[in-house]
Order: C-alpha cells, then sequence, then structure tokens
C-alpha cells in the first residue's frame, strides 16, 4: 500500500484558488463557513485549546504561537504564527507569518500544509465582518481605519462584503503607509481618503484599530468624540500589555469578545473585570435579534484571534485546492509498507546494511 502524500497548498496555489474563485466570493464563502463554526451550526463537533507560544524578546520584540482546534471525526488543525512588528522595515515581510497544518483526526496522518499568511489575514477580516454585521448599524456607510497596514487591507474587503461604504476614512502615524493604502486597498476611485485621527473618530459608523502599537503604549485613537452608536473592531491586542482602547470607552461600551479567557489575557478586555464584558460573539451569533437589543449603543468587538477561525481557513483552503487540482503532494512521513517496520521506506540495500553496525564499538 503506497504511503498517503501530503498536500501543499502553497503561495502560488492560493494565487490560483484566489484567481479561480475570485476574492469577494472567497470572503463570502470564509464569512459563512466561520459563522457555522462559531454559531455551532457546522455538524461534527467543534473545539479549540487556547493559543500558546514564546515571547520572543531578542534581537526584537515578537511572538512566536501555537494555535489548535479539532473537528471531531475529521480535521485536527494547528497554525503556527508568528508576530514581529519590525518585520516591514527591517525584513520586507509581513508583520504576520503563519502556516497551516491539517491533521486526519482518525489516523494522525498529516493531510494539508497551507499557507497561513493569507488566510490569517482574510479570516481575522471575516470575524469583523461577522461581528459587525451582528453589532453595527446596518446603514453604516463611513468606515474608518486607524492602522495602514495589511491587516487594514482585509478588513476593509471583508466588511465591504457586508456595508455598502460611501466612503472609508484611513489614518497611520507611518505617512508612507497612509499614502499608499488606498493603492493596496485596490477599490473604487475616490472611494479611500487619508484624514486626521479625529475626522476618522467623528465620523466613522464602523472603525477599526488595526495597529502594531506596543506593549503598554496604547491606547491608539481618544474615544471622546465617536458617534453613540459606533461599533469598534479591535485587531491589534494580541499579547499582555497591549492595548488599543481607552478604558473610558471600554466601560462605557457593550464589549463583545471572540474568546472570554483569551481577550482577557491579551486582547483590549485585560483592562476590564469580567463584570464589564458581554457575550462572545459565538453566544451572538446563536441570538439572531442581540443587535436590535443592543442598538443603539457604542459596541466593541475585541478580536484576538481564534483557532476555530484556523479550522476553517485550512479546510476551506484544502478543500478548493483539491477541487481545482492545485497545489503539490509530497510525502513528508516517513510511513512504510509494514507499519511496525519503522525502516521499510528506506533502499531494501540500506536497510540489510543495518544489520552489520550493530553492536557497541570500543
Amino acid at each position: 500500500m503506497q504511503a498517503e502524500r501530503t498536500h501543499i497548498v502553497d503561495a502560488e496555489a492560493i494565487a490560483t484558488i484566489v484567481t479561480k474563485v475570485g476574492l469577494g466570493q472567497l470572503y463570502d464563502l470564509t464569512i459563512a463557513r466561520m459563522e457555522a463554526v462559531l454559531a455551532g451550526g457546522s455538524g461534527a463537533p467543534v473545539e479549540m485549546k487556547q493559543r500558546d507560544g514564546f515571547l520572543l524578546e531578542t534581537p526584537q520584540l515578537g511572538l512566536l504561537e501555537w494555535m489548535p482546534a479539532v473537528r471531531q471525526g475529521a480535521t485536527v488543525s494547528i497554525k503556527l504564527v508568528g508576530y514581529n512588528p519590525h518585520n516591514p522595515v527591517k525584513n520586507q515581510l509581513p508583520t504576520i507569518l503563519s502556516t497551516l497544518c491539517a491533521f486526519d483526526a482518525d489516523s494522525g496522518h498529516l493531510r494539508a500544509v497551507v499557507d497561513g499568511t493569507f488566510a490569517t489575514a482574510v479570516r481575522t477580516g471575516a470575524a469583523s465582518a461577522l461581528a459587525s454585521r451582528v453589532l453595527a448599524r446596518p446603514d453604516s456607510r463611513v468606515l474608518g481605519l486607524v492602522g495602514c497596514g495589511a491587516q487594514a487591507v482585509t478588513q476593509l474587503h471583508a466588511l465591504a462584503r457586508v456595508f455598502p461604504f460611501s466612503e472609508v476614512l484611513v489614518c497611520d502615524k507611518d505617512v508612507r503607509a497612509e499614502n499608499s493604502f488606498a493603492a493596496r486597498a485596490r477599490m473604487p476611485e475616490g472611494l479611500v481618503r487619508v484624514a486626521p485621527l479625529a475626522e476618522v473618530e467623528e465620523r466613522a459608523d464602523v472603525l477599526c484599530t488595526a495597529t502594531s502599537v506596543g506593549p503598554h503604549e496604547g491606547p491608539v485613537i481618544r474615544g471622546t468624540s465617536l458617534k453613540p452608536w459606533v461599533h469598534v473592531n479591535t485587531i491589534g491586542s494580541d499579547m499582555p500589555g497591549k492595548t488599543e482602547l481607552p478604558l473610558d470607552l471600554l466601560r462605557a461600551a457593550y464589549v463583545c469578545p471572540d474568546h472570554l479567557e483569551q481577550a482577557r489575557a491579551e486582547g483590549d478586555c485585560q483592562q476590564l473585570v469580567p463584570e464589564e464584558i458581554g457575550a462572545p460573539l459565538p453566544d451572538l451569533l446563536r441570538d439572531p435579534d442581540a443587535h436590535r437589543r443592543l442598538s443603539p449603543v457604542t459596541t466593541v468587538y475585541d478580536s484576538t484571534g481564534l483557532a476555530l477561525q484556523d479550522l476553517v481557513m485550512v479546510e476551506v483552503f484544502e478543500e478548493l485546492a483539491r477541487e481545482l487540482g492545485v497545489g503539490h503532494r509530497l510525502s513528508v512521513e516517513a510511513t512504510a509498507d509494514d507499519p511496525q517496520d519503522p525502516y521499510s521506506f528506506l533502499p531494501a540495500e540500506v536497510a540489510r546494511s543495518l544489520a552489520g553496525q550493530s553492536g557497541a564499538r570500543r
């Protein structure tokens, strides 16, 4: 019996998938699949473990984390993700780099390895779109983006699948990021405009903070001139001490975490006690009338990133790669015709030569 091969869905395969499926359709599919998983309507039971990893302090501040999840009877997924805010300037690499692995839940076979860098950006935007659809006013027309990096691009594209924005106001401490955002966003001419932070805060119906602010360096907005009904997606808080929103804003708002324990450890919810935090997003997704009861109060979605979201992404890209016949298949695991013979994958002459190498050398 030939050993099963691992499906490698690399950057070239991802590009082909997006080209053939369409970027908008990919966001729609991701949002729908993610809603089904988070709301508990995806069939087989799913669960995840809270992420863990290493805080890297030298040569510069960063993180390396692993995020496991399982769809019982089908897939165990693990994402390995690095967060290195110095990357764009120092290494000409994205701030967030990651790899997704899918294992067969029955055999443990490494079924697929998928680029996670693009997938992470897409799923983070999709999660904000889900939260905003529940919490923001349906007639929201002005999007504000504080932070103009890669995550801001996918926030815009995912949210634009849910709201017909007439204006997108952006700002960033990095003038180059501000000035290049419209080109990177590839939206209709005139939709995106660089604006002072004060104007972004005053005019946004939906506001996203997607910054690389350092620990204990926040907040990144003042929060004193927001519309009473504004919905805020806070994206950049993802490690202890790192927060984007002022405490007064959080205490005045209905705060919805993606995952309570994780948000209290690494998100903007670090600043709050449990009694000041609302229901997590999965609970609100199961209650279709939740946004009507909350309107018109200020709402916040504390997005720290979930392993269940990564499970969705690895399954989606593995499925699309298989349907479209893209990617590569490699024999990664040293499996064999005889599962009890660890050498049977080796050439016969090499395996035979082992017999003459036994015994201790003196």
